[in-house]
């Protein structure tokens, strides 16, 4: 499936960058932005790969695990592309991004809950 080959292509973009801000945090000073960010993104790139090997197994709702799945993307991406903007640049991506991001990965750990309930047997 398309959607499922886009998800592991951003999971392993997202885990490159999480491995890049996980050495910027640990050479930089006062990087501590940059260790959370990269947190998200290696927590989610690997939420992703099983989401998508979950969906490949149907042990999850196509559509809804496909939901939960792109929620981890984009809200990764917010979070953290918000600490990383903040750290080299010295502002925020948009007011409330980092907020907003952390709230997309909540609602995509919720849909990720809701698939695997309402999977087909």
């Amino acid at each position: 499936m398309v959607a499922h080959r886009l998800l592991i292509g951003l999971a392993g973009l997202m885990g490159a960058a999480g491995v890049t801000l996980a050495a910027a945090a640990a050479h930089g000073a006062d990087a501590s932005r940059l260790a959370t960010a990269s947190a998200m993104l290696l927590f989610h790139a690997t939420a992703i790969l099983a989401t998508t090997a979950l969906l490949a197994r149907g042990l999850l709702r196509d559509g809804i695990g496909v939901v939960a799945a792109f929620g981890f993307a984009i809200g990764a991406a917010l979070f953290a592309g918000d600490l990383s903007l903040r750290q080299y640049a010295g502002h925020a991506l948009f007011p409330m991004a980092a907020p907003t991001g952390g709230m997309v990965m909540i609602a995509g750990w919720l849909a990720m809950t809701l698939a695997a309930l309402v999977a087909r047997k």
